[in-house]
This record gives structure tokens, C-alpha cells and sequence, in this order.
């Protein structure tokens, strides 16, 4: 890669600090077998006296958690433990019977078909985040559906016999589906998804300090946001990560640094094998992590605005399906998602590249989203 254009990137990076858009962020890039890139600007929580960024500093990286439980959903598929095509309801009685909410008459009919693992992979489950005002988001409020005072299973048996807002297959929408899929996998496993996660991919992969907390005696490299947006004045609040949570989010509740992550990504690039210093660790078979970030909608139509044009969705990922269209430089074939907080990553088969950039700034994300592929693609 052309050193100009990274330096460039450190720059504009740097300039968003400089002028109150950013607290501080690092960005990682590697290009074909090395890390061309790994920086940290500004600081790690705003304020004066405030440490610098440094590379190893903790974010929370919200969605990109759900990447990670895609995978294992997938290893437990390759073992022969749990099925794409069963429905959920094999897994969690609770979403017995569904019934899907018919916005024109205001009533209940019962799902054509049951949703299945795979619709939850893909969010075609007819599951939703409630973040809109309207009679089903209004009793996922009133089940405090996404409170961390729940379980995985306390989730499922409240999210279970709420009306669908779509029948499932028929649309993609973002929503609580990666959650359930915790629930799931922790019933084939059998135990806590952070103790899942900790098996059968953290410690594997050499990722130290992933996880759902922060130990106490790593709470001063975590990244912190502005109180208010910079530009809105909205107050900010991010999860609470300081002690072990009782929800454990497949969806969004995982804190990691951006060596840990690229550890996961190099894995995915690597098509489930990722070369260490005592030899290869495969975690997954090459045809298994095509199938993860292959195109899974087709023509299903999506709702809302989460997936920009000239994306499909594959299995935890979203999936460019042509070069063109989108308003963001990529090849067709990558895949990338984001976090909440201010996180986002692509990988690029084509390229032989991974990009990811940490930051805690959620009102940037769809900002950022659209600028750091154009930063990263220029320096090819």
C-alpha cells in the first residue's frame, strides 16, 4: 500500500480529534500477509490529563460482537449440533405458535412458517430492535426487551410470544435476532455464551482481552465518549462494562482492542484458519466461512435504511454484491459491519485486506461508515 495516502488517513483521523468530532481513535489496516497500519490519536476519554490512545486501548465494539457468534453458530452446524433449516423453536419453546402483527387491521395472525437458526443469522426472523414508535416496539419496551438485567434465557422467554413485525423470510430487518441466537447456542452448548466464546474462539486465537467486561485492573485503557454529541448536544451513554453483566448480548455487548479483532478478522480472511506462532489454529472450514459471508437475501426485500445500496446480508455480515451502487468504495465480495459505539470493520477478499477503525463515538458511526473505506481504499 502507498504510504502517502496512510499517512493521510493518521491525518484525517487526527484532524476530526483536533477539531472536538473525535476523543481519540485507532485505526488498524493490513494488506497482504502484514499490518501496514496500526496508530492511535487523541486520547482515551475526553478531559484534561487524560491518557493518550494507545494500541491497545478497550472499546466496546457493540455489533461487531455479532460476527463472532455467527461463527460459533456455524462451528456447532459443522459438528453436526445444530441445524440452519431447524426452527428456533427446536431450541427455545418460547417462540412456539408466533404470531406476526398486521400493522393495516391491528391484529394477530398466526406466522405462515416458523422462524429458523438461519433467519435469525441473516435477520429475516421478523424480529425487530424497536427502536420506531409503534404497537409491537411499544411491548418490547414494556418486556424490557435488551435489559442487562436479563439472561440470554430470560431474553428468549420474554422475546418469544411478541408479535413478529414481518413473517419470517419475507424481509430483513435489523433487530434482537444475534440475542436469541445467544440463547440458542447457549442451550446446545450448555453453558454461558461468554464462557462459549471464550472456548471456542478467544482463547484459540490468542484474543486476551475480548470479552463482556473489563477486569478491574484493566478499567484505565478503557475508551470513554464525549458526555454530549459534539454536534447534537445528546447526551451520550454507553454499556456499562466495569463487572460481569447478566446479559451476556451476542448481539452487542463484547469489549476488545483492535490487535484482538484483527486476530478474528485475519481468521475470516483466512477462510477459518489463521497462522500463529506455534502453527496454523483453524477453526472453521473454508467452505463453511464462504457460505458465512456469501449473500443469504437475494431478492428478500429490507427494511429500514441499516443496509446501504449494493449490500446484501450473509450470516453476521453485510455483503457487498457489486462494486458499484453504494456510495462507499469496495469490492464486490467484502464484508464489513459496525458497533454502535463508534466501530466498524470491512474485510476484502479480492484485495487480500482488513481495515478496522475504533473509536467511542456512537453519533459519528453512519459518518465514519462512509469515510474510513474511502481513506483505506486510497492507499491500494
Amino acid at each position: 500500500m502507498h504510504p502517502a495516502p496512510l499517512a493521510r488517513l493518521c491525518h484525517v483521523l487526527q484532524a476530526h480529534v483536533d477539531q472536538g468530532v473525535l476523543p481519540g481513535a485507532v485505526a488498524l489496516v493490513h494488506h497482504q500477509g502484514r499490518t501496514v497500519l496500526h496508530q492511535a490519536v487523541g486520547a482515551q476519554r475526553p478531559g484534561a490529563g487524560a491518557p493518550a490512545m494507545a494500541h491497545d486501548t478497550l472499546f466496546r465494539i457493540y455489533s461487531m460482537t455479532k460476527p463472532i457468534a455467527s461463527l460459533v453458530a456455524l462451528m456447532l452446524m459443522e459438528e453436526g449440533r445444530l441445524l440452519l433449516a431447524h426452527p428456533v423453536s427446536h431450541y427455545l419453546p418460547a417462540f412456539t405458535g408466533q404470531q406476526v402483527y398486521d400493522p393495516a387491521t391491528g391484529q394477530r395472525a398466526p406466522a405462515p412458517r416458523a422462524a429458523t437458526v438461519h433467519d435469525l443469522l441473516r435477520h429475516t426472523a421478523g424480529l425487530s430492535y424497536a427502536w420506531e414508535a409503534g404497537p409491537v416496539p411499544d411491548l418490547y419496551r414494556a418486556a424490557r426487551i435488551g435489559s442487562r438485567r436479563h439472561t440470554n434465557a430470560g431474553l428468549a422467554a420474554a422475546l418469544g410470544p411478541l408479535p413478529l413485525v414481518h413473517a419470517p423470510g419475507s424481509r430483513w430487518e435489523y433487530s434482537r435476532a444475534t440475542d436469541v441466537l445467544g440463547a440458542v447456542l447457549e442451550v446446545v452448548e450448555g453453558a454461558p455464551l461468554g464462557t462459549i466464546l471464550q472456548r471456542r474462539v478467544f482463547g484459540p486465537l490468542g484474543m486476551h482481552d475480548t470479552g463482556f467486561s473489563v477486569p478491574p485492573r484493566n478499567l484505565h485503557r478503557l475508551a470513554e465518549p464525549f458526555a454530549r454529541d459534539p454536534q447534537t448536544g445528546t447526551e451520550v451513554a454507553l454499556i456499562d462494562v466495569a463487572a460481569p453483566p447478566a446479559f451476556e448480548s451476542a448481539g452487542g455487548g463484547l469489549v476488545s482492542t483492535a490487535a484482538d479483532y484483527a486476530r478474528f478478522l485475519q481468521l475470516l480472511l483466512g477462510r477459518g484458519t489463521l497462522e500463529g506462532t506455534n502453527g496454523p489454529v483453524r477453526l472453521a472450514s473454508r467452505a463453511t466461512v464462504d457460505f458465512m459471508t456469501a449473500d443469504h437475501l437475494g431478492g428478500i426485500p429490507t427494511a429500514g435504511d441499516v443496509l446501504p445500496p449494493g449490500y446484501g446480508f450473509g450470516l453476521g455480515v453485510a455483503v457487498r454484491t457489486a462494486t458499484g451502487l453504494a456510495t462507499r468504495p469496495g469490492s464486490a465480495g467484502h464484508y464489513s459491519w459496525s458497533g454502535l459505539g463508534g466501530t466498524f470493520f470491512l474485510v476484502d477478499p479480492a484485495q487480500d485486506l482488513f481495515a478496522i477503525l475504533l473509536t467511542q463515538a456512537p453519533g459519528q458511526l453512519r459518518y465514519l461508515s462512509e469515510l474510513y473505506p474511502a481513506l483505506v481504499y486510497a492507499a491500494l
